[in-house]
């Protein structure tokens, strides 16, 4: 008889055993390195992502945000997540290891939130052929905050600012990247190239008449009392990448690989509708501010896309051939 329960209380033991372990076994810690400041949209995007994930994976896996660049810059952070050493990110999408990453970063190719839920949704070619040269360097694309549109803010009124054909009368400052470049020239203007935190200087001592390259919130909060118009035409758009680190990736198991994956796919689209009411919130606190705001729909966005479109060719010059004749066919407007 006593073999016979001997056997039965081991397993018992052993099963109670284990639940124990489980239940008490220690998480698995993931750092998410932010480049934005803790009150940005894209914290609270962070950290809305980190509660979601230890929820719904039951506590095994906990997120611990770190924004405003605290493990370092956006390069630094992507060379950890290629190392293995730091597990998430949501940053710019760093040229440093890719040079093809500035694809992204081409002016025209989505001027309304309707096209942006479209083009950075997962199955679609842009979200693709990022996770293709992501993946080379070890790391995956998860997702994308979007945080709005980029517009033009001048210290000056500019002429017909919705005509391509028209010389604006202004100088703006640019990212120093070809395809901001070409874009702002496209639209009229004539274009330096400043670094981003030298900017408010250069307008306040007028080196420029205005900037190129700041979505609505950032425009208003770095650039409110240097701007006095701003055109929201919408030729580009800010975002960050979100990533993991391809090492760490794999010491997840496939189950909760797929719970993280479908909460950042949908934090993308819901960042995207969010980024709308940023946008607008921005923009009226410009117009309170005394900032003269000029918004416009796609179909009088349009003549200034087309002038646009019709610059990319020129980044063959400088980026990947076959790839900008793959974006145009991709990204071309649709006819």
């Amino acid at each position: 008889m006593l073999n016979k329960i001997f056997p039965a209380v081991c397993a018992a033991a052993a099963t109670a055993l284990f639940s124990f372990n489980t239940v008490f076994a220690s998480p698995t810690i993931l750092k998410f390195a932010g480049q934005s400041a803790a009150n940005h949209p894209a914290t609270a995007f962070m950290n809305d992502i980190a509660s979601q994930v230890k929820e719904k994976t039951d506590g095994r896996i906990e997120i611990k945000v770190y924004p405003s660049s605290q493990l370092g810059n956006y390069s630094t952070v992507y060379q950890e997540q290629i190392q293995g050493t730091i597990a998430l990110s949501c940053i710019s999408l760093p040229s440093d290891f890719d040079p093809r990453m500035e694809l992204v970063y081409i002016n025209g190719y989505v001027n309304s939130y309707e096209d942006a839920r479209r083009i950075f949704a997962p199955d679609q070619w842009m979200f693709q052929k990022l996770s293709e040269f992501n993946e080379r360097l070890g790391v995956k694309l998860l997702g994308f905050f979007i945080e709005g549109f980029i517009g033009i803010g001048t210290t000056k009124e500019v002429a017909e600012p919705l005509n391509p054909n028209v010389s604006k009368g202004a100088v703006v400052r640019i990212p120093n990247m070809n395809v901001y470049k070409f874009g702002a020239e496209a639209m009229g203007y004539k274009t330096v190239g400043i670094p981003y935190p030298e900017v408010y200087q250069a307008i306040q001592t007028r080196v420029v008449d205005g900037v190129d390259g700041y979505p609505v919130a950032a425009a208003y909060t770095n650039l409110s009392d240097a701007i006095k118009y701003w055109y929201n035409t919408k030729y580009s758009i800010e975002f960050q990448g979100c990533m993991v680190s391809e090492k760490i990736w794999k010491t997840i198991t496939p189950a909760d690989q797929k719970v993280i994956q479908d909460i950042f796919t949908s934090a993308t689209m819901a960042s995207i509708d969010n980024a709308k009411e940023i946008d607008d919130h921005y923009m009226e606190l410009m117009r309170k501010k005394g900032i003269t705001v000029y918004d416009y729909t796609s179909e009088e966005l349009a003549p200034m896309t087309a002038a646009i479109v019709k610059t990319w060719p020129k980044l063959k010059k400088t980026m990947n051939p076959e790839l900008i004749d793959e974006f145009v066919k991709e990204m071309a407007p649709k006819k």
